[in-house]
């Protein structure tokens, strides 16, 4: 178990917290992107009125600011979080992100306030939220840009998740263009994912079949990109040569995360919602169980695929 978890391996710097915090802060974006897709599909009605975007627009900045929280926590010295805030280097990858994240988690936090006015107005924060109704007045009137702001924003974050490990030249798995366009695709994939289970399980009333079933079809285009992509990433790192070259080929073929790979990211993000599409939910059909299944598949192959890239990548050195 130590060998791949445990602290005393000095191979390992970056654990599963910040696993964890990659796939959270995609889910996000994933999240944000698809509740506004969802919301631009129909913009002659009044928002919220539809599950998926519900759903969205709640998912993102909670799972967000759950993803900072960890990241914060893992720190050396957590209360000193602050200096990140202002403390800036432009040619520095983690410092870009921290100014995207800046701007990215009241905004989307702020978005979903609009969104959930009403209900928020009801409750114990009603007198608060009253406080600022001519700045909420203000952004509802202009939603559509402010809501272009936040997708721009979400996409960003999408990325960044990517950039952030390609940016370490010490371990070959990581250095590849590649990646933040895959971690940009599999957030996009599980924020669909997780839209349709909350959507599905919290907001039911307000289903509708035609966008489950849009969202579905999206997702399942969504797989064979990040396929590709994965296949793009590995091949791309084996024609390089060198130590680029054995740490692709020993991180697919050798040790716990080469199961971790083979099982937890191709058969749950790609062949068991592939299964699914074909035989259960053939030709569109509409069985919620199925769908709940099938979304849930997605999630763990793209949670699956952040862990086995961050300690796969920290392992497979590319030296025998």
């Amino acid at each position: 178990m130590n060998e791949i978890w445990g602290p005393e391996n000095p191979a390992i710097v970056w654990h599963w917290l910040i696993a964890v915090y990659l796939f959270l802060a995609g889910l996000s974006s994933g999240a944000m992107i698809t509740a506004l897709s969802v919301e631009w599909m129909n913009p002659q009605k009044k928002a919220p009125w539809d599950a998926f975007e519900r759903a969205g627009v709640l998912i993102a900045p909670l799972s967000i600011i759950l993803g900072l929280g960890l990241l914060i926590f893992d720190l050396t010295k957590p209360l000193n979080f602050y200096q990140l805030l202002i403390t800036y280097n432009l040619s520095s990858v983690m410092s870009l992100g921290v100014l995207l994240l800046l701007f990215y988690t009241p905004l989307s936090a702020i978005y979903a306030i609009i969104r959930y006015r009403g209900t928020l107005e009801r409750s114990f924060v009603g007198g608060l939220i009253r406080a600022f109704s001519g700045i909420l007045d203000w952004l509802e009137s202009h939603s559509l840009w402010f809501g272009r702001l936040v997708f721009a924003l979400a996409g960003g974050v999408g990325v960044y998740t990517g950039f952030l490990l390609s940016a370490v030249q010490t371990f070959p798995l990581y250095n590849s263009p590649i990646l933040p366009i895959l971690f940009l695709a599999s957030g996009l994939s599980s924020g669909i994912a997780a839209c349709i289970c909350v959507g599905l399980l919290f907001f039911e009333k307000e289903v509708s079949q035609s966008t489950t079933k849009y969202l579905l079809t999206m997702d399942l285009r969504v797989i064979p990109i990040e396929s590709l992509l994965i296949f793009a990433l590995f091949v791309g790192l084996y024609f390089q040569g060198g130590e680029k070259a054995i740490a692709a080929v020993t991180a697919l073929s050798l040790g716990t995360w080469a199961w971790v790979f083979w099982v937890g990211v191709i058969g749950f993000s790609v062949v068991i919602p592939s299964v699914i599409a074909l035989t259960a939910l053939k030709n569109h059909a509409y069985k919620v169980n199925f769908i709940l299944l099938n979304a849930f598949s997605i999630m763990i192959g793209v949670f699956a695929l952040r862990m086995y890239i961050l300690y796969a990548g920290q392992l497979h050195l590319g030296v025998f």
